[in-house]
């Protein structure tokens, strides 16, 4: 696993790739934090097309990631995450959403779990998903980086064009 860190407002992000493509992106002061393996290699030069993206993600220049990803999860984790990646950049949807578009609206709290081992935090944008009356609801980063995303998203939504 190879690694490096990405600036941020609110401080570093991880960015961790292995053969596959991405990992891992968490946020280095988050709820709940990844730190690299002592066996992982931080390596700036094969990092910097992935940091790239979140840089300009972060400048509101970028609003549909182009990167391989490798995020491991269950069948159902995977089934979530995929319909994560379908939610418009700078709009919101309710866990229900979620379960809907899965096929299984009944999946509810599921969906909320799934959401919360979401390894893959901004590209997944497990960030857009709030309760169903909506408030703001639990983020690995916790509610202020969710918030900001949010607030991040709202502000560039209607001025960026992704190719």
């Amino acid at each position: 696993m190879r690694y490096d860190f990405c600036d941020s407002a609110h401080g570093p992000l991880l960015v961790a790739i292995d053969a596959r493509g991405l990992r891992f992106v968490e946020f280095v002061r988050g709820e709940r934090p990844i730190v690299p393996a002592p066996e992982w290699l931080q390596d700036p030069q094969a990092l910097a097309p992935f940091i790239a993206q979140f840089e300009a993600y972060f400048a509101g220049q970028l609003q549909r990631f182009d990167l391989p990803l490798a995020a491991r999860g269950t069948n159902f984790q995977q089934a979530v995450w995929g319909a994560l990646c379908d939610i418009p950049y700078g709009e919101t949807v309710s866990y229900l959403d979620i379960a809907s578009a899965i096929g299984n609206p009944k999946a509810v709290r599921a969906v909320g779990a799934a959401n919360g081992q979401n390894p893959l935090s901004i590209i997944v944008p497990c960030h857009r998903v709030i309760g169903r009356s909506g408030k703001l609801v639990g983020y690995g980063g916790g509610l202020p980086i969710k918030q900001w995303l949010l607030a991040l998203e709202q502000s560039h939504r209607d001025f960026v064009l992704t190719p």
